[in-house]
């Protein structure tokens, strides 16, 4: 009964944007190693608590949270695709566990989900069939809302569940830091672009193309010092990543959707899938974290981090 977290930063445009060839270098040289750990931990199951970017999830019927009990990745940003290898046994058994904790998620037969889960699963596992994975979806997008508290009681029920099992469980939480990405708003475009909001799946190659090149276009301009979005924010970043590093869950359960709205912008808003990992994690006692990254880096738009932790008493065992 052991388990590890690691939670990263995601962003489409690695690979994509163009930050001084040092940063890249520096940033996939840090998920090499948090692999090669993966690796030699040897996870028997991974779960990810990940977001959407209305490309598997829309506001025709928009959860809070869903289980993926089978999952297929869109394959948008040519970051991974197909089926994921999801143990379905094991979803179900954890979502009746989360039921029975009072935690009402949804759950999906087919379950789509984007570069919010791939990347990190690609980076890290190499591909998406290598380990076990259930994927846990957590909507940080769509207003309104679940609250940070609401992420906690979630992802303390997820620990609940797998502490229970005698299996190498790897936590992976995915999104953030500090970022503004051109996400249209219901009620604030023309009708043709809220339709797409709420019923969007499966977009032609070409829409889903023009879509992409006007995320390349805005982390072009903020490179430049043009903010049409919200500038990255190390400084609530670096606050944010000492409170999960200092295990103060109760801290994270109180901070709300304005708040992060104002000092992390739209994205900042994902930091819901490391607040729920982390309260998985704290499920297990006390735990010892480390950080292994962090930059805001302008042309990705993201202030991007990495972080892995573990309990204190499985330290060394």
């Amino acid at each position: 009964m052991t388990v590890k977290l690691i939670c990263t930063s995601h962003t489409p445009l690695m690979g994509f944007g163009s930050p001084p060839e040092a940063t890249e270098k520096h940033v996939r040289q840090v998920f090499q190693q948090l692999a090669e750990q993966i690796k030699d931990y040897d996870p028997q199951l991974i779960v990810i608590f990940a977001p959407d970017h209305f490309n598997g999830f829309f506001y025709d019927l928009m959860p809070a949270f869903c289980v993926g009990v089978r999952a297929n990745a869109v394959g948008d940003w040519d970051i991974g695709k197909g089926p994921l290898n999801v143990p379905e046994n094991t979803a179900k058994d954890l979502i009746s566990a989360l039921y029975n904790s009072g935690i009402d998620v949804a759950h999906s037969w087919r379950m789509q989900v984007d570069h919010g889960f791939t990347q990190p699963l690609m980076l890290l596992c190499q591909n998406l069939q290598r380990y076990p994975t259930i994927p846990i979806f957590i909507n940080c997008a769509a207003k309104p809302l679940p609250t940070c508290r609401r992420a906690v009681e979630l992802g303390r029920a997820v620990g609940q569940f797998l502490f229970t099992t005698d299996q190498r469980v790897l936590l992976l939480g995915s999104g953030g830091l500090s970022h503004d990405p051109p996400i249209p708003q219901m009620g604030q475009v023309p009708p043709e672009v809220e339709e797409g909001l709420i019923a969007g799946r499966n977009p032609t190659k070409e829409a889903r193309q023009k879509r992409q090149i006007r995320v390349i276009k805005v982390g072009k301009s903020l490179a430049r010092g043009e903010n049409i979005v919200a500038p990255l924010n190390p400084q609530w970043d670096d606050e944010l990543l000492r409170i999960f590093c200092s295990g103060d869950i109760r801290r994270l359960a109180s901070l709300t959707e304005g708040g992060i709205a104002i000092q992390g912008g739209k994205g900042g808003q994902e930091i819901r899938c490391w607040i729920a990992a982390f309260a998985a994690l704290s499920i297990y006692g006390e735990y010892k974290a480390q950080r292994h990254y962090y930059q805001p880096i302008k042309e990705w738009l993201a202030g991007m981090a990495m972080v892995s932790a573990q309990p204190v008493t499985q330290i060394g065992a």
